[in-house]
């Protein structure tokens, strides 16, 4: 249940819900329910510290949890931001997977020996585990994105710009709903980044770029710095001089004709005209070789092109490429940007130490690139995975910041879009209707009540995971009166719920209907299935005078949660075997140390936020990342520490992480 409520426009009387009007300009189903939950404010919940790496004295962050909830935290901190990026969901009915790799078992010989070869990426055994679906009705999300274009304006300093990365699926929309936001007078670019080369689509032109709308708060007070792209080649072309050190020239005009404010008359090694500099400068230039003699007797000078900071920037971006599978900033997180392009855009929209947030933060390239440029971050992001790929790599970059988690409900589950595949499975008598709308998750058979339909918040969506009284008014007004006339019964399962008493007065207060609505809390059927990793582990004074202090061993290994989804991939691809693709099932060995990717020791203290006295991050390829430091070292089972060990974190493959005394 949240705290309380955070107006998205600030009001003089801190604390209230806005109740005003909210205009809305492009009109759509359940538009007016996004006015709804605006006039209701920003659910803020409990913040919980999970983990401070380094020093923070600049008060970085990395969130897990969704936009709008961390918009609540930062506006009630008094947090204000200067530059946002966000790379949300494109709505294009994607799904995208991680491909989890399985480490090799450092207590098994075979597997060490085997690992002296060095093995191409694709033999190493891996299966995809989906981590979120871009798949959404499109009310839906433009009504999901303009509440979070308001959460995030809510924070943003007056000063302050966005940059939205989408592309042609639904940017045409949000484009609309920017205008609505910030004003069409705070438009200033829509850039066209060329994220790819020519694409083959038989049947239309291909698609190979993304759009990135930049708004500002302000019309007029705002952060720009010019940055450059790099010459065309038609430019290039011009420097076809060269100096006998190699250097390419063109040259340039030295004459004042034309010229505002006149110029300096004199006479120069016999050529006499009206100069754009005095006389002791044309000196200067001469002694240092910087003018050369025209066929014709006339004076110019040498412009080099190694000096041109290159051509200022403009709305077409086609010298960046997209990460590719060599590339050294590879994170393998799907969507992933390149740090030139978060480059370009932070150096252009904001100074040193200013702060620079992404409340869609995926692989962290925002946080990174910010921390390498000077400035301070914020990232955000509902996925698990996203955090722990921010954190490893910020770790990797000596950057320091706090880890904090939304205390929202979604938190009890790793991947939202996992969880979602598995309801049907988990509420018992839950089938599909395909009579009902698709507002319905599915019904339950009743002998006496027949046809029961059930409504299951999207745990990837925060306007329905959040069951109030606006959700509620929607579905007794809405959803309901679109039911067949003989449903006398729905089921309303909630993550998160406003006041369940309140609720159920709201209900019985409405008499537009005679279905009774039953509410059911979905986490006390999750809770049930959660099965936490094992780990057996001893503990040992080390006696190698190199790293001295303690050690702890791993013995064994077991993920329930990762079994299972080996089992899951091995079943599926037997089955689509054949006898000129025979199928190598994934095996894993007694001791499981293959399902480990990261483990941690805590020195410090015994619980509390997590403070990190030694880590080892396994790379897919086997080698040891020791304290954000790469190796090239196979992981051999152990981590040492100076300190004695008081807490040990294991991380599997899948990115669940379990906390165990030591």
């Amino acid at each position: 249940m949240p705290i309380k409520y955070v107006p998205f426009v600030p009001e003089p009387v801190e604390g209230q819900a806005v109740l005003g009007n909210f205009n809305r300009i492009l009109k759509y189903k359940g538009a007016d329910d996004a006015s709804m939950i605006l006039q209701r404010g920003m659910p803020l919940y409990e913040m919980e510290k999970l983990e401070t790496v380094g020093e923070n004295a600049d008060g970085n962050m990395v969130i897990r949890g969704e936009c709008v909830s961390a918009c609540a935290y930062l506006q009630e901190q008094g947090i204000e931001v200067d530059l946002v990026y966000i790379d949300p969901p494109f709505a294009s009915g994607a799904d995208y997977a991680k491909k989890v790799y399985v480490r090799r078992n450092p207590k098994v010989a075979e597997a060490i020996a085997q690992a002296e070869r060095d093995l191409e990426l694709d033999e190493l055994k891996a299966f995809e585990e989906k981590m979120y679906g871009d798949v959404w009705d499109k009310e839906k999300y433009l009504s999901w994105m303009y509440g979070n274009l308001m959460a995030i304006k809510s924070v943003m300093r007056k000063t302050a710009s966005i940059y939205v990365h989408l592309d042609y699926h639904i940017g045409h929309y949000v484009k609309i709903l920017l205008d609505e936001v910030f004003g069409e007078s705070c438009f200033r670019n829509e850039i066209i980044w060329k994220r790819a080369t020519a694409h083959s689509d038989a049947e239309f032109y291909g698609n190979n770029f993304d759009c990135i709308y930049f708004y500002t708060k302000s019309q007029d007070a705002y952060t720009f710095n010019t940055v450059y792209q790099p010459y065309d080649e038609a430019y290039i072309a011009r420097f076809n001089r060269t100096d006998p050190d190699g250097r390419k020239w063109d040259s340039g005009n030295l004459t004042a004709k034309g010229l505002q404010g006149g110029g300096y008359d004199y006479e120069y090694k016999g050529c006499r005209s009206l100069w754009r500099m005095p006389l002791e400068t044309m000196e200067q230039l001469d002694r240092e070789g910087r003018i050369h003699f025209t066929k014709t007797g006339g004076i110019r000078s040498k412009v080099y092109l190694d000096e041109l900071p290159g051509m200022p920037a403009q709305s077409m971006w086609a010298d960046i490429n997209p990460v590719n599978s060599q590339a050294n900033e590879k994170e393998d997180y799907a969507t992933q940007k390149p740090e030139a392009l978060l480059e370009r855009i932070i150096e252009a929209s904001s100074d040193k130490n200013m702060v620079v947030a992404d409340f869609f933060g995926g692989s962290g390239v925002s946080a990174a690139v910010a921390h390498k440029q000077g400035r301070r971050f914020i990232h955000c992001d509902i996925g698990v995975n996203s955090v722990q790929t921010t954190r490893d790599r910020l770790k990797a970059s000596g950057a320091g910041f706090d880890v904090l988690d939304v205390k929202d409900g979604v938190s009890l589950y790793r991947n939202p879009v996992q969880t979602m595949d598995k309801i049907k499975a988990l509420i018992p008598g839950l089938k599909n209707e395909d009579s009902l709308d698709t507002f319905w998750e599915g019904a339950i058979s009743d002998s006496k009540l027949g046809t029961v339909p059930v409504y299951v918040p999207n745990l990837m969506d925060s306007t329905s995971k959040l069951l109030d009284v606006v959700m509620m008014n929607r579905i007794i007004h809405q959803a309901i009166p679109d039911l067949d006339p003989d449903v006398r019964k729905v089921v309303v399962y909630y993550i998160d719920v406003s006041d369940e008493e309140e609720l159920k007065a709201f209900i019985a207060a409405d008499d537009s209907t005679d279905v009774e609505i039953e509410l059911r809390d979905l986490k006390t059927i999750l809770d049930d299935v959660v099965i936490e990793d094992y780990a057996r582990f001893h503990m040992e004074e080390a006696q190698d005078g190199l790293f001295g202090g303690y050690m702890i061993s791993i013995d064994s290994f077991v993920s329930d949660r990762v079994m299972q989804k080996i089992n899951e991939f091995n079943e599926k691809s037997m089955l689509n075997s054949s006898a000129k693709k025979p199928f190598s099932p994934i095996e894993i060995s007694e001791n499981g140390l293959e399902l480990i990717e990261f483990l941690s020791v805590d020195c410090t203290k015994r619980e509390g936020g997590w403070h990190s006295d030694s880590e080892i991050k396994i790379a897919k390829n086997g080698y040891m990342i020791l304290n954000g430091e790469k190796t090239k070292e196979f992981w051999d089972g152990s981590i040492h520490c100076k300190e004695k060990p008081l807490r040990l974190k294991i991380r599997n493959i899948c990115g669940d992480e379990t906390i165990w005394e030591a």
